[in-house]
């Protein structure tokens, strides 16, 4: 596979979203896309730079082509399948709301728990169906079981709805949130961990450490 540069990656991503178009629109050469993804061999790194692996998946959105979308994070873009399936559940629930709302499809989202249970092998009460990641982080770091002076390590760059609520416990239970500063742009992966290292205090009871942010660059 020939390997492109920065402006040629650039330039291949920003075509239209015709070819997706198609794709989704067509049963035919959707399951054609699904099983050339799925039987993909190799190891991490070859697969993260077959381009025409990521063509396949890339078909799977309606993201415009016309800009370059760098933020998947709290505004991820669904997979086409999913836009189409939440209008037609929507459009479900307003023909008798009452009825298909809490009759039909608000006891469908246990039948989803048990089924997302079965696919990570574990206990239906260890799956728990949230609005979004930060949501889900928020009642974990709401969970703690944390007293006042206990601190909380973190750094100045993590993601501010996490902040945000170690600063809401702060004010209602005590708690202590530190926070340091990692350099950027980091050129050692050793002196993140250093710096982690030299703030933990015997106070500290909790650590968070945030995956890549866009905050660090």
């Amino acid at each position: 596979m020939k390997n492109l540069d920065r402006r040629q990656f650039l330039g291949t991503i920003a075509k239209p979203a015709a070819v997706a178009s198609v794709v989704m629109t067509n049963p035919t050469l959707m399951a054609k896309a699904l099983s050339k993804i799925k039987s993909a061999t190799g190891n991490p790194k070859d697969i993260a730079r077959d381009e025409s692996y990521w063509r396949e998946i890339q078909q799977g959105y309606t993201a415009d082509r016309g800009l370059i979308n760098l933020n998947n994070g709290g505004v991820s873009p669904a997979p086409t399948v999913v836009q189409e399936a939440l209008k037609r559940h929507l459009d479900f629930s307003n023909t008798s709301p009452a009825y298909s709302m809490w009759r039909i499809l608000e006891p469908q989202k246990e039948t989803v728990r048990k089924r997302m249970a079965r696919f990570f092998n574990c206990d239906t009460e260890e799956i728990a169906l949230t609005r979004n990641a930060s949501e889900g982080l928020q009642i974990c770091q709401n969970g703690f079981d944390l007293e006042a002076g206990d601190e909380v390590l973190t750094t100045t760059q993590d993601y501010g709805r996490m902040i945000s609520t170690f600063k809401q416990r702060e004010c209602r239970d005590g708690i202590v949130m530190k926070q340091f500063k990692i350099p950027v742009p980091a050129e050692n992966e050793n002196e993140i961990v250093r710096l982690f290292e030299k703030n933990i205090t015997p106070k500290t009871k909790l650590i968070l450490m945030c995956h890549m942010i866009n905050i660090t660059g």
